[in-house]
């Protein structure tokens, strides 16, 4: 196999919880030698976050494969001069702390450019490094609500429900790789490094298509539609006989047009008033209603068959149950099957996107606390005494 696209490429993660790790795993998946800062004896608050297993959460395990861990602390002088130690050799940092956090330890861009002018720098946060909220505290479920996102995800008339993931941490995330493998590129060219400022609303923001440019020139302010995607029709989840939803997708011109003929509705195939999107939208109702009552007349997997034979998108609503035993996602490597340390088997998501020529990997089990302390400081040129008086002075700790 050849090297993964990353290796090489040295990132010194100060980041925690989601929005940060999630960037810095992005880039550990595909060869990238990430080092994670944490906290001494707690470490990141993720491990403790959601179901535990033997006292750490399983969702560590996704987080953080493929990292090395330092438990280090940062608000001691010795701690922040081992990162300047640390950044000499680094490609990339990233933070996703408070906007000032960095500043406050003598860690700001400006000094760390200033000892390493090729270094990358991520920092995500609520609101950004600039504007007059940059100082609130801010979490993903704030900037999906500040985003607009959070405004049309309910049921008209009902309150706004959340996403049943952190979609806004990881969107900035995605969105701050994108940035890091831009400023890399760049870099290639002019060998100087820059500051990559994420905020989480914006990256939300980014993909709410056309609310904004709607508004703009018809003051249109979109509203919540439940499972429906207001201008586009037919698209919806339609109750089946069992019980079930499913969601049909016949938005394309000809697609409608097979799916009329499917459940039986020639007629509305041939209407030239449903020739196109503009046409259906303006009788959206009355599509709708009629793939209902077709819909509650059968079964979830009747609907799929019937659909599936004539190539209109649809689709049940899966579980997680479902998705461990689907052999599309076996087939795709979607589900990796990992030997825990305690000799157990955890299933976690596979690797995306899917490179042909040099995929991403997991070489590495997440790490314990400061589990790679001593390797990490003797690369750095630190010796085994030296290291053992800052386990000493409490700089830094291990959990081993």
């Amino acid at each position: 196999m050849d090297k993964s696209s990353l290796d090489g490429i040295k990132v010194l993660e100060l980041g925690q919880l989601i929005a940060g790790p999630f960037a810095a795993k992005t880039l550990a998946d595909f060869g990238a030698d990430v080092i994670k800062v944490e906290a001494p004896v707690t470490g990141d608050a993720l491990r403790k976050w959601r179901l535990l297993k033997d006292g750490t959460s399983v969702w560590w395990q996704v987080q953080s494969r493929n990292k090395r861990s330092i438990a280090l602390d940062l608000k001691q002088s010795e701690g922040q001069d081992i990162v300047r130690q640390l950044l000499l050799e680094s490609d990339v940092l990233i933070e996703n702390f408070r906007p000032g956090t960095l500043e406050s330890w003598a860690l700001g861009p400006d000094e760390l450019l200033h000892i390493n002018p090729r270094l990358i720098i991520l920092r995500v946060s609520g609101y950004g490094q600039t504007g007059p909220y940059r100082d609130k505290p801010g979490f993903g479920v704030v900037a999906e609500a500040m985003s607009g996102l959070r405004h049309l995800t309910a049921e008209p008339g009902r309150v706004p429900v959340r996403v049943g993931v952190s979609i806004g941490d990881t969107l900035a995330a995605l969105h701050g790789v994108i940035g890091i493998l831009l400023a890399l590129h760049e870099r290639s060219r002019s060998g100087k490094g820059q500051v990559i400022d994420m905020a989480l609303y914006e990256a939300v923001f980014n993909c709410m298509e056309s609310l904004l440019p709607e508004y703009s020139a018809f003051g249109e302010i979109r509203q919540a539609a439940g499972s429906a995607l207001p201008g586009i029709a037919p698209s919806n989840a339609y109750l089946c006989r069992d019980g079930g939803y499913v969601l049909i997708a016949g938005n394309g011109d000809s697609i409608f047009k097979r799916l009329m003929v499917a459940i039986g509705q020639d007629a509305f195939a041939q209407d030239a008033r449903f020739a196109d999107n503009t046409g259906r939208v303006a009788h959206v109702q009355l599509i709708d209603d009629c793939i209902g009552q077709w819909a509650l007349s059968h079964s979830v997997e009747e609907v799929l068959q019937i659909l599936d034979s004539c190539s209109v998108p649809a689709g049940r609503i899966f579980t997680v149950a479902d998705i461990a035993n689907d052999p599309h996602y076996h087939a795709r490597d979607m589900i990796i099957a990992q030997q825990m340390l305690d000799g157990s088997v955890l299933h976690v998501p596979g690797i995306v996107p899917k490179l042909s020529r040099t995929p991403g990997r997991i070489s590495r089990q997440a790490p314990e606390v400061g589990q790679d302390n001593r390797e990490i400081l003797q690369e750095i040129g630190l010796t085994d005494e030296q290291i053992t008086a800052l386990e000493a002075r409490g700089i830094i700790w291990s959990q081993a």
